[in-house]
């Protein structure tokens, strides 16, 4: 299939173009959130296609992924088709809603021109969708392999801009992790970070994943501690690479690591004893990380993700995969 989508997600995307098809993503000359083209800091393979918005008017196209409300006047304006009629379509939502949360309508409720994807669960219960049909396609993600040593006494996390994003992020709770030992923290928009909380953290700006991964591998646990997110692929990255994981409680992160494979809880204290504990008890947190790969190479592999991809769009299409 020709497939066009936006590169949105970075880690979502990577995962989805690893399949069996051509990706067709935008690109404009200033790579900005409407045409970032092929990504810088993931490894994407050949297929994945750049198109300008004069190059999609003439481009074959089978399916559009849509991931925000904006690219339905993007898609009809550049393909020259509209999502839903004249071009299939489908929408994946990555995100928890946000507002008035029990009461909160999808921008996609009540159509029956195309298919709502959720990443989780926890998103298809929460979001109100009305009558649209929707599907819960979880994440797959590539294995990076296992690759945890966990030799530096140190803690770390993932998150893309902490200090804009506060507390859904969770930065607020990072400080009390400082205090018991020093703590890392890579993404995107991270520097400046020790000034916000008023504690020193190494900050690793917008890595390469793979490098991103080696760094993460030595250290001694992961941090989880975001309040409102789908699932934070980084945590089921982390878990893939034999890391234990100490990981608020909230969201599908309940769902994704079962008891034995991290420490859980909305409890903060409950989560700083658990770091504690891990980092002055290697084999232990050894044991731990193993389970956490285990537990995520079982619910999260790729392979399951594609197939389950495959399906969904040879329905909404009536294209047989390759």
């Amino acid at each position: 299939m020709n497939i066009l989508l936006w590169h949105v997600h970075g880690a979502w995307t990577t995962a989805f173009v690893s399949g069996r098809h051509t990706y067709y993503v935008p690109v404009l000359p200033d790579r900005g959130p409407d045409g970032r083209g092929r990504a810088r800091t993931y490894d994407w393979p050949r297929s994945v296609v750049e198109r300008t918005p004069e190059q999609l008017a003439g481009t074959d196209l089978d399916v559009v992924v849509l991931q925000r409300p904006s690219e339905f006047a993007l898609a009809s304006a550049w393909t020259g088709r509209t999502p839903g009629r004249a071009l299939p379509a489908v929408y994946v939502e990555h995100n928890t809603p946000r507002g008035d949360v029990p009461l909160t309508r999808h921008p996609c409720a009540d159509r029956d021109d195309l298919r709502l994807v959720h990443v989780t669960h926890f998103n298809d219960l929460f979001w109100d969708a009305g009558g649209t049909a929707t599907t819960v396609i979880e994440h797959g993600i590539p294995d990076p392999g296992e690759r945890y040593t966990g030799a530096q006494e140190r803690l770390a996390t993932a998150v893309n801009e902490p200090v804009r994003r506060g507390r859904v992020t969770g930065t607020d709770l990072l400080a009390p992790f400082a205090a018991v030992a020093p703590l890392d923290v890579f993404g995107m928009g991270v520097r400046g970070l020790s000034g916000h909380l008023g504690v020193r953290v190494g900050e690793y700006d917008d890595l390469p994943q793979t490098g991103m991964h080696a760094q993460l591998a030595g250290r001694r646990a992961y941090l989880h501690l975001m309040r409102w997110t789908s699932l934070g692929l980084s945590l089921l990255e982390a878990m893939s690479l034999g890391m234990p994981v100490v990981v608020l409680g909230s969201t599908e992160a309940v769902e994704a690591v079962p008891g034995d494979a991290g420490i859980v809880s909305t409890r903060l204290a409950t989560l700083i004893d658990g770091a504690r504990w891990l980092l002055e008890d290697p084999e232990a947190a050894r044991r731990m990380g193993k389970r956490a790969r285990a537990a995520a190479q079982q619910r999260y592999h790729l392979s399951r993700f594609l197939a389950e991809w495959d399906r969904l769009l040879e329905e909404v299409t009536g294209c047989a995969s390759p």
